[in-house]
């Protein structure tokens, strides 16, 4: 037997036996127990009975104050009598800039690496957006460019670069709908104070690393910076990633699961193809895994027709991740609009198929995209957490319109994904049968929420909420509201 094939071996015995004990464990103490003595169901129960599919869509680059800062009730913007009480000092105008409503559908955006991320904490005061712009040359960010035709389109109403502008239902029309149908999440942090390949990696893998042996998880050490562009776009043709993904354990449990992408992947930057609707290879890490060609798993990383087709059928995978091409990520400087309406139209499907009422999806953006935030991100370990981003759960069991304020991340999508579908079996080195060097099980970190919250299985399920695509522009939100 191989050691990979030893290792299973011993993960599902492990499990066994933990069966066998739990078993024991609840036996009833003297054989006249009465069945009417069973426990409740608990929350998880009730969810593995009527979630069958999950989905997750993550689109890039917008902080939690530019889309829904000023949504009623959530922990937005702070306001007085209708204005932000909240200002970041421009080192351009001198003076201090306040967050402003932008109708624009294209943004500039700032810096997202993570030594800005630093620069925009600042140590708690939130206050470094323009600075960093600055600091690292964005356009029109430079007193050089702000008076120029070219900026003015882009620039906020006193000349200030656009990471202070939020939008509302005016832009975000469908997005501010799912909010008000369905469940907010209010504070989803970044996985790490970094930027879109360190966040995917997170996203399923729960780490970010550099391996000196690409063959050895033991040699892999924290890295939320992944310089090598090199590495990034030979991620698509070898396998760089040494550490565990969740794709290794959902192979060893029987689960389904694919990840769809545009046509292909970009392994350049910029894209040659972007008129062919290809991902960027940041958003696409799972071919760079060893444990996925391992397993010869690269068949479920499929184009938007699979995904299209599955919906439709009924036959949609446990677990599905759904990256959108270049133009449709809402990425800086693509419009708003066409990243909606790939949303919309991927939201839709899973309402019009037939898995519908067994499906939970979740919605959120990579990370904060250089816009203002005003919440101090937790720091949970030396790699996150980063600044708030969106996120949304879209199902027939959610908790309709409610704002959910727990501490969320990335990590509670893995916490999710094992507990409904892998007996609660973590990526953990310790037990999930194939040993890394990753510093943290960040699904278990005490400050972690747990989506599980977010449902009601004992009310009627949601009807779908289909919407256009291509929306009207919704109402303008009352700040402070």
């Amino acid at each position: 037997m191989t050691v990979r094939g030893k290792a299973v071996a011993a993960l599902l015995a492990g499990f066994t036996l933990l069966a066998g004990a739990c078993a024991d464990a609840v036996a009833p103490a003297a054989s006249g127990a009465s069945a009417s003595t069973s426990p409740a169901p608990t929350q998880l129960d009730l969810a593995k009975e009527h979630i069958k599919h999950v989905i997750f869509i993550v689109q890039e680059n917008r902080s939690f104050d530019q889309y829904f800062g000023t949504y009623p009730g959530a922990n937005g913007i702070p306001m007085k009598n209708g204005q932000p009480t909240v200002c970041v000092p421009d080192p351009v105008l001198g003076r201090c800039v306040r967050p402003y409503h932008s109708s624009n559908l294209v943004n500039l955006a700032g810096p997202h690496t993570q030594p800005r991320s630093v620069e925009d904490v600042d140590g708690g005061k939130m206050d470094g957006f323009i600075r960093s712009a600055i600091d690292s040359h964005i356009r029109c960010a430079e007193a050089s460019q702000r008076f120029t035709a070219t900026c003015a389109q882009y620039l906020g109403p006193g000349k200030q670069p656009d990471v202070m502008g939020w939008h509302d239902a005016r832009e975000i029309p469908n997005y501010w709908a799912y909010a008000e149908h369905f469940v907010l999440q209010d504070h989803m942090f970044a996985p790490s104070d970094s930027w879109t390949l360190p966040s995917h990696l997170f996203l399923v893998s729960g780490w970010s690393a550099t391996c000196s042996d690409t063959t050895d998880p033991m040699s892999c050490t924290s890295d939320l910076q992944l310089k090598d562009a090199s590495k990034i776009q030979r991620g698509g043709q070898e396998p760089l990633y040494a550490w565990t993904d969740i794709t290794y354990l959902l192979n060893v449990f029987g689960v389904s699961w694919a990840y769809y992408i545009g046509q292909g992947t970009c392994l350049t930057d910029p894209c040659p193809h972007a008129s062919g609707q290809y991902t960027v290879a940041q958003q696409d890490p799972l071919p760079g895994f060893r444990t996925v060609r391992q397993d010869h798993q690269l068949k479920n990383v499929l184009g938007h027709p699979a995904y299209f087709q599955a919906a439709a059928d009924g036959t949609l995978p446990s677990v599905s991740w759904v990256m959108p091409y270049v133009g449709v990520g809402e990425h800086p400087p693509d419009s708003i609009a066409p990243g909606q309406a790939f949303v919309t139209k991927i939201v839709n499907a899973a309402m019009n198929g037939p898995d519908w009422n067994s499906t939970a999806i979740f919605l959120t953006w990579d990370d904060w995209g250089g816009f203002y935030d005003h919440v101090v991100p937790p720091k949970v370990d030396v790699n996150g957490y980063g600044i708030r981003t969106p996120g949304l759960l879209i199902s027939p069991w959610a908790k309709a319109g409610t704002i959910d304020h727990q501490t969320l991340s990335f990590d509670a999508y893995l916490k999710l994904i094992e507990d409904l579908f892998l007996g609660g079996q973590r990526l953990n080195p310790k037990t999930d049968g194939r040993p890394d060097s990753r510093p943290t099980v960040r699904e278990n970190v005490k400050i972690l929420g747990d989506l599980l919250d977010e449902f009601d299985f004992t009310q009627q399920p949601l009807p779908p909420l289909i919407l256009d695509p291509h929306p009207s522009p919704g109402p303008a939100s009352v700040p402070g509201s």
